[in-house]
């Protein structure tokens, strides 16, 4: 007679997913109900409790994933940058074209994302300022990644421009951000993605 065997799976399975499947979509919940809640309340007015509850999820499953409510914010900002930052790439990718016109179809795509997905934008903008020094890293390498991508687009095969100016140039964006923002979104998106790129295109002047 043969003998039988049971082959066991490396972690137990629930529902066609495994524990660290589960951990994973768990945390990206709390991601999702991070940004909602910032983008409503504002970091500093939203509790733990909060997120929780507009996740679904009870706190046990916070600190599953999260030491404390600042590196829940610090997950939701690179959530959110990462998310953008493809976005705008692929913008850039599809309009073809020089790479002025390239950079345009970014911008267009970067201030009609802010407009049509306002509490991301809260958390982009707003929230990430002044909480502490790992938040404001965080903020810094998001700069200089907008930053190089426009130089990228806008000088195809160069050498690297300053990393100072390619934050420089990235956080002035930022700041024409928020004045739109605060202007209720006027002018139009065409309008202020030219006036940002006026100021991108600083990255093709050479210096002496």
């Amino acid at each position: 007679m043969a003998r039988m065997t049971t082959e066991l799976s490396p972690a137990r399975r629930y529902r066609g997913a495994d524990a660290d499947e589960r951990r994973a979509q768990r945390r990206d919940q709390l991601i999702a109900a991070a940004v909602q809640v910032y983008g409503e309340r504002g970091y500093q007015n939203a509790t733990v409790k909060a997120v929780c509850e507009a996740a679904g999820l009870t706190e046990r499953y916070f600190y599953e994933s999260f030491a404390n409510s600042e590196a829940l914010l610090l997950a939701s900002f690179q959530t959110v940058t990462h998310r953008l930052l493809h976005k705008l790439e692929h913008a850039g990718e599809a309009a073809g074209g020089d790479g002025q016109h390239r950079a345009l179809a970014m911008l267009r795509t970067y201030f009609g994302t802010l407009q049509c997905e306002p509490r991301s934008a809260r958390v982009f903008l707003v929230e990430i300022r002044g909480v502490s020094k790992p938040v404001d890293e965080a903020l810094g390498v998001s700069l200089r990644e907008f930053g190089g991508l426009l130089a990228r687009t806008l000088l195809p095969g160069c050498p690297a421009a300053d990393p100072m100016l390619l934050a420089g140039i990235a956080g002035g964006i930022i700041h024409v951000a928020l004045h739109w923002i605060r202007e209720g979104y006027a002018p139009d998106v065409e309008s202020v993605a030219a006036t940002a790129l006026r100021l991108a295109l600083v990255l093709t002047h050479r210096a002496p």
